[in-house]
């Protein structure tokens, strides 16, 4: 059964950087995505990795800040630089097996916490 592991969350001051991964168990994916949700907020799509073509979205309010990559082990990464307050959240990663489908496999929630 497939699973996503999710780790490396944690607590920075602002500018700072955290940098987390997510590994993939049991299956091959089409993609990764990373989401957030802050307190009292909906969650929001980070950003998306493409596993064959190594294609990358990012939501606007991360780009140029945050940079998605996969490894040969396909441990995805989510690379967060110059992190702001409004970064802070539970920050999952989620996988998918075709562009068609919803992201149904879900990692557990790691907390990033940005001090002003």
């Amino acid at each position: 059964q497939a699973q996503l592991v999710a780790s490396g969350g944690g607590l920075v001051q602002a500018g700072g950087s955290l940098r987390l991964s997510c590994e993939p168990t049991g299956h091959t994916f089409h993609s990764t995505g990373w989401f957030r949700q802050a307190p009292g907020r909906e969650r929001e799509l980070v950003g998306t990795f493409t596993w064959n073509s190594g294609s990358t979205y990012y939501a606007d309010s991360v780009k140029g800040r945050f940079t998605i990559s996969k490894d040969d082990r396909n441990t995805v990464y989510l690379q967060m630089n110059s992190l702001k307050p409004e970064d802070t959240g539970v920050y999952y990663c989620a996988a998918r097996l075709n562009f068609f489908e919803d992201f149904s496999y879900w990692g557990q929630g790691t907390q990033v916490t940005v001090s002003p």
